[in-house]
């Protein structure tokens, strides 16, 4: 599972503000997409990244690439634990 607060910590660092948002009435509704993504400053500039998704993973499959597109390059260590891997 990733490190999720170790990811958000490492952009903090790098100058990027992060967001992941739980929507509680969006989880109890019929919405398929409860959890909200948002990054911008710092590297990003003027390329903000902003999204929703089904899970926190999906969270992650959809925003490590984004952000490695944009030269936010996410360590590795911090989307892996253990055996297990992000599939992304």
């Amino acid at each position: 599972m990733t490190d999720i607060a170790g990811v958000l910590q490492w952009l903090a660092q790098q100058g990027v503000t992060a967001l992941i948002k739980a929507d509680g009435e969006r989880m109890h509704a019929s919405s398929a997409t409860p959890w909200t993504f948002v990054a911008s400053g710092g590297p990003l500039s003027d390329a903000a990244v902003h999204f929703d998704a089904t899970s926190v993973e999906r969270i992650f499959q959809l925003a490590v690439p984004l952000l490695r597109q944009r030269s936010v390059v996410v360590p590795n260590e911090l989307l892996y634990n253990g055996d297990e891997e992000l599939a992304l």
